[in-house]
């Protein structure tokens, strides 16, 4: 199995000078968009939804805080408006890794090419 990694861009609605490039690891078992906690800031003051629990892929259970309205642009792909999840994450050799979830993907009519290792263009949304 590869990995895949897309380039994001992920801005604050109401304050659009708010906002954060990266590279985040295409995730079809995650459900949002996922940043660590100590990015918060940097996307300004989000409203805080409501509080989730989690499942990380370790089995361990975390609470992450759904936040919102954010704009997501996947390098390549429409944007879309959103909300992105806080979680407390351990950055590995100094960097954190974001995910992209599978509604996300959906939203942004992208498709994992699990041959090619990258994400292709969904031409149709699904309505069934």
């Amino acid at each position: 199995m590869g990995r895949v990694a897309a380039s994001v861009k992920i801005e604050n609605l109401l304050v659009p000078d708010k906002k954060i490039r990266c590279d985040a690891l295409v995730d079809t078992g995650a459900s949002h968009m996922i940043l660590p906690a100590a990015w918060r800031e940097r996307l300004g003051d989000l409203e805080q939804v409501r509080t989730v629990r989690c499942e990380t892929a370790t089995q361990a259970a975390v609470s992450g805080a759904v936040c919102g309205p954010v704009r997501i642009q996947i390098e390549g792909f429409e944007p879309i408006f959103s909300e992105v999840v806080f979680i407390d994450m351990q950055p590995e050799n100094g960097e954190y890794e974001p995910l992209i979830g599978y509604i996300v993907l959906e939203q942004s009519q992208a498709a994992l090419d699990m041959v090619g290792h990258r994400l292709v263009h969904v031409k149709y949304m699904d309505l069934k």
